[in-house]
């Protein structure tokens, strides 16, 4: 677990309990990049969680600083128990606190169910469920009151396309667990909310796809395009923002209007 400090304004204990601070797993790059940059222009100071390249997550952080925003990059794989509680630890001793717990760290594997390799299974279910699962047991317990936890499904929960059995089931996972904890969080103050993108531009949506199937899936949706990272930044800032506070439990697909 390394901690890359921000290079922008230091922290004091006054400035800390006056910032609100958001927790961003897979926060370094594509919708969780756009994420970090969303919620600290809004304000928040931002942990930065990364699974493995920290150049890309210092690029984040130093983005965020150039912005005038607080940032720290905290290396940790999310279905590693120590890990989570540590990168919590590092954002209290940072920051003060914790105000939002946005876990979209994820894994994608496509593969007809006939030929999926059940090692691959285990890993998706690694990041995707347990690693869920983690974050959200941490996030249960140390969130200050008027957080928000919001998870990360996907919109083919619901369109059910080939190849996307084990990431499709993996996510339905998440969307089953949302109202519970929402539940089970009863009198803190605290909402729980999944986000379920539809097809989005990303480096992980687009590895492997020919030009003719990404214009195929850009037209699914009545909109007639991709999703943007941005797009889902803005979704979960609401769902972060005292302005959201009112939506608990819920599942958004994010998708342009697909059924």
């Amino acid at each position: 677990m390394n901690a890359t400090p921000s290079t922008g304004p230091s922290s004091s204990t006054e400035a800390a309990s006056a910032t609100r601070v958001a927790i961003v797993t897979g926060g370094s790059r594509g919708i969780g990049g756009a994420v970090s940059r969303k919620l600290a222009q809004d304000g928040l100071a931002v942990v930065v969680n990364y699974a493995h390249d920290a150049a890309v997550a210092e690029g984040t952080v130093a983005a965020i600083t150039a912005d005038g925003g607080r940032a720290i990059a905290v290396q940790g794989d999310v279905a590693d128990e120590n890990a989570v509680a540590a990168l919590f630890d590092q954002a209290e001793k940072e920051f003060g606190g914790v105000d939002a717990v946005v876990n979209s760290a994820g894994r994608l594997a496509l593969s007809p169910i006939a030929d999926l390799d059940l090692t691959v299974l285990d890993a998706v279910y690694r990041t995707n469920i347990r690693g869920t699962f983690v974050v959200a047991r941490q996030a249960a317990r140390r969130l200050r009151a008027g957080g928000s936890f919001v998870g990360f499904s996907t919109s083919v929960v619901g369109t059910q396309f080939p190849a996307y059995g084990a990431y499709a089931a993996s996510k339905g996972a998440v969307e089953a667990m949302t109202l519970i904890l929402a539940r089970e969080l009863r009198g803190r103050d605290i909402t729980v909310n999944t986000v379920a993108p539809g097809p989005t531009a990303t480096d992980l949506f687009l590895e492997g796809k020919t030009d003719e199937e990404i214009d195929r899936l850009a037209k699914i949706p009545p909109l007639e395009r991709l999703g943007t990272p941005e797009d889902i930044a803005h979704v979960v800032a609401f769902l972060t923002s005292p302005q959201g506070h009112w939506v608990n439990g819920q599942i958004l697909r994010a998708n342009g209007g697909m059924v």
